[in-house]
């Protein structure tokens, strides 16, 4: 039961990973470097996000292995 429940938490961290990697970026527009050039677009990420992303990665993949080996063992 426990192994199950280990690869439910990591299935929802990888969820909550991707989610917050999309969610990270934004796109904001930059003045032109020369006058009469145009405006231009440049995306624009926000660390916290990524740094949430980034951890709910570790946890999903720790889960993940440990709810495998688990369910393996028995």
């Amino acid at each position: 039961m426990r192994a199950r429940i280990e690869l439910l938490v990591a299935v929802a961290a990888a969820i909550g990973c991707v989610v917050s990697w999309l969610a990270a970026s934004s796109t904001v527009v930059v003045g032109p470097v020369l006058e009469g050039e145009p405006h231009t677009t440049s995306v624009v990420y926000s660390p916290p996000l990524l740094g949430l992303s980034l951890l709910l990665a570790t946890v999903a993949g720790v889960l993940a292995v440990l709810g495998i080996a688990g369910l393996r063992r028995r």
